[in-house]
């Protein structure tokens, strides 16, 4: 064989690959994302459940969401800090 013809399709297999792995690894990074915002979103309301007999009150919006779901109970705490000592 042709050594240019087995290089063409050594490339074109490699670059096939490339394809058909790149949306796999897309959903599994949507995938992983929207499990985090989902429990981001868990954590506020949880502690809006229990932090309502203590007067606190995180409001659930794309801001404490993204810092819930990054930080996650860091996150929650830090925003519950921001509540009690500057608003």
């Amino acid at each position: 064989m042709e050594p240019m013809l087995i290089l063409f399709g050594v490339i074109s297999i490699i670059i096939l690959f490339l394809i058909i792995r790149l949306p796999a690894k897309m959903i599994r990074l949507l995938g992983s994302g929207a499990i985090r915002l989902t429990i981001g979103v868990l954590f506020l309301f949880f502690f809006n459940v229990f932090g309502g007999s203590l007067g606190l009150h995180i409001p659930i919006n794309v801001f404490t969401v993204i810092v819930s779901s990054i930080l996650g109970i860091f996150g929650v705490t830090s925003l519950a800090a921001i509540h009690i000592f500057i608003l």
